[in-house]
């Protein structure tokens, strides 16, 4: 039985738009999984410490119906990362794909290596933003409803990127 989990897409690192485009056609080809919704592309600032003269990220978030249990799904987003040349180096670097989990169904899960919901995604309009677009009705376990998070944040420059 398919579940709806939801994927953020960052990167600042190439040609962000493209690689974020492409992105959404690699998470599409996995196997089990169906891409039902994506969000436009949002231009952010870098956050968190030891980000001065990194370059914007390109931001987004995606729907996927899929059959893969949540650490399956998650080893897939690592193997579209590496794909895509991604090296984990340290916290906050700048990165040419990042994929993160955000919701799986509305599951809570603390494994090893995979917590869902993202434990920072209620603080990050760069995920929130595309989130409500696509689902302003979305509520996050333990923290509450997407559209009360986003009121609640401090400013974070982002843009919508025009199609």
């Amino acid at each position: 039985m398919a579940v709806l989990a939801w994927i953020g897409l960052g990167a600042n690192l190439g040609d962000p738009v493209k690689t974020l485009n492409e992105a959404f056609e690699a998470i599409t080809a996995l196997p089990g999984c169906k891409l039902i919704a994506r969000s436009s592309l949002y231009r952010t600032a870098p956050q968190g410490p030891d980000v001065d003269g990194q370059p914007d990220y390109v931001n987004a978030v995606a729907a996927v119906d899929t059959k893969l249990a949540a650490p399956e799904l998650l080893e897939a987003l690592f193997g579209i990362e590496q794909r895509f040349g991604r090296q984990r180096s340290k916290r906050n670097a700048a990165r040419t794909l990042d994929l993160d989990l955000l919701l799986y169904s509305h599951e809570v899960l603390d494994m090893p290596g995979l917590h869902v919901p993202h434990p920072r995604m209620h603080e990050r309009a760069f995920v929130l933003i595309p989130l409500s677009e696509l689902a302003p009705e979305a509520h996050i376990p333990g923290r509450g409803p997407v559209m009360e998070l986003l009121d609640a944040l401090p400013d974070q420059r982002i843009e919508r990127i025009r199609d």
